[in-house]
C-alpha cells in the first residue's frame, strides 16, 4: 500500500499533499539498441565503439563517478521502456505516460522474473531514447533480465509549494522533497547541490518545449571550463544547480533564474553531449539559493548508499591516447577564377 509522506517534511517546505494523485505505471527492462554503424564519432575526431543506453548496468549506480567511463550516455541501474500499444492515442502513448508520470524518488517494484517482489527507486529520465532509470541493489541487478516488468508508484507531477508559488517543481517525488535537505529562511529556499553550472555549458536537450520528459546535457569538451567548475568530479545522482537557466517551458537561457536537477546519465564524447540533468526545481535566483554540500546526492538522500568520494577525472577523449584526427589548413578551392 502506498504511504504518503507528511505534508511538511522535517526542515523542508510544505507542499500540496492533499491534491496529489498516485498512479501505477509500468515498463519493461529495455534492451540496448545499436545503430546501423557501431561507431560514435567523438568531438576529438576519434571513432569509438562503446556501450550506451539501455539494458542492465551491473557495475554503475547512483553515487558512482560518471565522467571518464568507457561508455556513452551510460544509464546506471536498469532502463525502462513501455513497449505496449493501446487502441487509442499515439503508438508511443504508453511510454509517453511512463516517462511523464514517473518522478525521481518514486518507488519501483519488480513484477516478473527471478527478482519478483524486489523494490528500487526511480533515479531519472533520459530524453530522446525516452527511458526511465531505476536503481536496485547489486544482488537484485544480477537477478534481473531484459524484459522483466517493473511497476512504479508514480506521484509528484502537480507538486507545488503554496508558500513559494514562484518555484516550479517537476519530476520530483514528494518523498524526495522531504529527504533532500531543503530549508526555508528569510523567504528563500536553500537547496543542497554539489556543483554550480553556467547555462552556457548546457547542450543536447535545448530546443525542446518541455522539461517533464527527460533531461539536457552538460558539455565537458572545454577542459578549462570543466576544471573551473569541477565538472570532472560529477557522479550519478548528484544534485546540481544550473545558473541562468529556466526550464518552465523547456530548457532555455534566462538571466536571473536557476534550475536545480539531478545527474541521470553519464558523459559522452559526442559534440554537444555529456552528463544529463533531469530538472527538479526551477525559479528566480532570489528565491532558489543553491547550497554546496559534498554529498548532496540522490543515493544519500534516499538512504541507498554513501556516494563515492568526489574526485576530478579526465574525460574519455582525454584519457584515450590514440591519434586524434587533424585537419590540414588549406585555402578554400573556389568554383571560379578571381
Amino acid at each position: 500500500m502506498y504511504a504518503e509522506p507528511p505534508s511538511t517534511p522535517q526542515g523542508g517546505p510544505s507542499f500540496n499533499r492533499d491534491e496529489l494523485v498516485a498512479v501505477t505505471v509500468q515498463g519493461q527492462i529495455a534492451h540496448p539498441v545499436a545503430r546501423a554503424m557501431p561507431y560514435r564519432i567523438g568531438y576529438d575526431g576519434v571513432p569509438r565503439v562503446l556501450p550506451g543506453t539501455g539494458g542492465i548496468v551491473l557495475n554503475r549506480r547512483i553515487g558512482d563517478l560518471c565522467v571518464g567511463l568507457a561508455g556513452d550516455h551510460i544509464e546506471p541501474g536498469v532502463s525502462l521502456h513501455n513497449n505496449g500499444r493501446e487502441v487509442i492515442g499515439p503508438r508511443d502513448g504508453p511510454n509517453n505516460a511512463l516517462i511523464t508520470y514517473a518522478c525521481v524518488g518514486n518507488r519501483a517494484r519488480v513484477l516478473s522474473g527471478a527478482a519478483r517482489g524486489q523494490q528500487g527507486w526511480v533515479t531519472g529520465k533520459h530524453g530522446g531514447v525516452n527511458h526511465v532509470m531505476v536503481d536496485f541493489p547489486p544482488e537484485v541487478l544480477r537477478r534481473l533480465a531484459i524484459g522483466d516488468r517493473i511497476a512504479i508508484t508514480s506521484i509528484g507531477q502537480g507538486l507545488r509549494l503554496p508558500r513559494h508559488p514562484r518555484a516550479e517543481l517537476m519530476n520530483c517525488a514528494p518523498l524526495l522533497l522531504g529527504r533532500w535537505g531543503i530549508t526555508e529562511r528569510d523567504g528563500q529556499l536553500s537547496v543542497p547541490v554539489t556543483h554550480l553550472i553556467p547555462a552556457r555549458l548546457m547542450g543536447s536537450g535545448l530546443g525542446k518545449n518541455t522539461a517533464w520528459r527527460g533531461d539536457y546535457d552538460i558539455q565537458l569538451a572545454d577542459r578549462a571550463a570543466r576544471e573551473r567548475y569541477r565538472l570532472g568530479s560529477l557522479r550519478f545522482g548528484d544534485f546540481v544547480a544550473i545558473t541562468d537557466a529556466d526550464t518552465r517551458r523547456g530548457p532555455s537561457w534566462r538571466e536571473g533564474r536557476v534550475t536545480i536537477g539531478v545527474i541521470v546519465h553519464g558523459d559522452s564524447t559526442v559534440s554537444g553531449h555529456g552528463p544529463g540533468v533531469t530538472p527538479l526545481i526551477t525559479g528566480p535566483a532570489e528565491l532558489l539559493r543553491p547550497r554546496r554540500e559534498p554529498d548532496a546526492n540522490l543515493a544519500a538522500a534516499l538512504g541507498v548508499r554513501q556516494p563515492v568520494p568526489a574526485r576530478e577525472r579526465l574525460t574519455l577523449a582525454e584519457r584515450d591516447r590514440r591519434m586524434r584526427c587533424k585537419l590540414r589548413e588549406v585555402p578554400p578551392k573556389l568554383a571560379f577564377r578571381t
